[in-house]
């Protein structure tokens, strides 16, 4: 099966299922669960870290590539949940952290008390330049007593590689051996495209809107290496980039088959139709014009230039996509079909995130004391000393902190939702004792959903192979596109809106066949009136 057919579901696994009763998931956790995801119908899970870390960023510090964090078990758990879910026919994406190890790390550490040859591993300079941390303040700690700096794009202690020295792409490119001997079939790779610093490092400039050591020309170099020197020698792997501030370009080039670079990437735009100015922190309505066309230039570009999407609403490092575009409190369910719908009928490989089949929310915490996050917390200190209230500061937080999405997973309305017996450690969301697996399998119907669309993407090769093409660009409520391989053809209708609206149809589309649709649609003509948040797919 292509990884067009595929379906990705992400775990996050501290907050997945705790087996052992100490507040964190773990891998037996996980294994314990493959029944509900083989249920599902997913063909591959994500994995986010389960490396040795310190933690300081939730496992994207790594301390050690091949070894696994005993907070999550042990290397035999891991075996036991590879073996366990193959005979079930899922298989396992690992997240690869290659842009920079933890300061923890053996490698830094050595580069610390003055081996030369390691110290070439980082990334180190007498004069700093003036780039920013993702994380916020400046890009550059000092190294030690030696009066240079090294580079940090994350947090200060996630020390960047320098990609330009051969032994540490010798080094990365055994890590990804070790795992795919372990028969690993997947890889994602975290924040990819800054992986590729010029040799001259000068002030950020910032291109095409993005800093300028983003999507160097030498990045593709390093990836089509790697692809060379590992995972391209096995034509089963799945590899998906993390693309940070990218462009559509860059992802064709990522992505374009015959460049023998990556299967698919990750962008973000449409997740920041929601930033005012551009700027995460802050407030607003999403803006459906802008997301629309995100999905359309995407969509179009990357169908007529052969690369290929990762599509997604939701991860570990976002709120709750529900939370952001759908009015939950009154249409939840069917808000969460629609958007499920937006993509997995898409041309691009669908992903799931760990709650976001059962219609999870956010959290909805009451206070600053339940947010454990670096970047919220830093956040909610920056708000405060520009001059915003501790109000509206929390009420910033609160829309926008990752830590919307790392709650634990609801199983059932037990105390701590079936995820664990003791306190977890991270308070479980205000929704769990009514929005729980045990609930949704009952009762619900957001599950079963996710299901028929996991089994369209395999029945018809229109779904998983087809063009795309934009349709009622222009219209304020409606996001609509068409899918078309030979003479089979897909219209999409997802209504954003809580307000019905009225759609004149296409002549090829007004006697299909509706393939799914989150209201019971029993008829229609020419004329198709789309209730709140609805979605149709009409086949012909």
């Amino acid at each position: 099966m292509s990884f067009k057919e595929k379906v990705i579901y992400q775990i996050y696994p501290k907050s997945f299922l705790d087996t052992n009763q100490d507040g964190v998931g773990d891998l037996p956790g996980i294994k314990q669960k493959l029944p509900y995801l083989k249920q599902l119908g997913v063909d591959m899970i994500w994995l986010s870290p389960i490396y040795l870390s310190p933690q300081k960023d939730n496992g994207y510090d790594v301390a050690d590539y091949t070894a696994i964090n005993p907070m999550f078990g042990t290397m035999e758990d891991f075996d036991q949940l590879m073996t366990t879910a193959n005979e079930l026919g899922i298989e396992l994406m690992l997240d690869m952290v290659f842009n920079h190890v933890s300061i923890e790390h053996e490698w830094f550490q050595k580069a610390l008390a003055g081996d030369k040859k390691y110290q070439d591993y980082f990334i180190l300079r007498e004069e700093p330049t003036d780039w920013l941390s993702k994380f916020g303040g400046n890009a550059w700690a000092p190294f030690g007593e030696t009066g240079r700096y090294y580079l940090h794009l994350y947090d200060k202690t996630q020390a960047d590689l320098n990609w330009r020295n051969p032994e540490v792409r010798a080094e990365l490119f055994n890590v990804l051996t070790f795992w795919m001997d372990k028969g690993v079939k997947g890889f994602r790779f975290d924040v990819i495209n800054v992986i590729g610093k010029d040799e001259v490092l000068v002030n950020c400039e910032e291109e095409d809107g993005k800093p300028a050591y983003t999507d160097r020309p030498i990045t593709h170099e390093f990836i089509q290496m790697m692809n060379q020197a590992t995972f391209g020698k096995d034509p089963e792997m799945i590899t998906v980039g993390e693309m940070s501030s990218t462009t559509v370009k860059e992802c064709i080039l990522y992505t374009k088959p015959e460049r023998e670079e990556l299967s698919m990437t990750f962008n973000f735009h449409h997740l920041k139709v929601d930033y005012k100015d551009g700027k995460k922190w802050t407030q607003m309505p999403f803006d459906f014009a802008k997301l629309k066309e995100l999905f359309h230039t995407w969509g179009t570009q990357m169908s007529e230039e052969g690369g290929w999407n990762a599509l997604f609403w939701n991860n570990h490092d976002q709120p709750r996509a529900l939370n952001r575009f759908i009015d939950v409190d009154n249409y939840r369910v069917a808000g969460a079909k629609m958007l499920a719908s937006a993509i997995h009928l898409n041309r691009g490989t669908p992903y799931i995130y760990m709650g976001e089949e059962i219609g999870m929310l956010d959290p909805d915490y009451e206070s600053m004391e339940q947010y454990v996050d670096v970047e919220s917390l830093n956040a909610y200190q920056e708000l405060i000393d520009a001059g915003q209230t501790e109000q509206t500061a929390f009420e910033i937080v609160k829309l926008k902190s990752r830590d919307n999405s790392r709650t634990p997973m609801q199983w059932d309305s037990s105390r701590f939702s079936g995820f664990s017996q003791v306190s977890p450690w991270l308070t479980v969301g205000r929704t769990a004792d009514t929005i729980n697996v045990a609930n949704e399998l009952q009762t619900g119907s957001i599950f079963s959903y996710y299901q028929q669309l996991i089994k369209l993407r395999k029945k018809y090769p229109v779904i998983s192979e087809g063009s795309y093409e934009a349709f009622l660009p222009e219209h304020p409520q409606i996001y609509g596109y068409i899918r078309r391989l030979a003479d089979h053809s897909l219209l999409v209708l997802n209504n954003f809106f809580p307000q019905e609206t009225t759609i004149e149809l296409p002549e090829e589309f007004s006697a299909g066949e509706i393939l799914i649709d989150n209201y019971q649609t029993e008829t229609y003509n020419k004329k198709l009136v789309l209730k709140p948040y609805q979605t149709i797919a009409i086949y012909r």
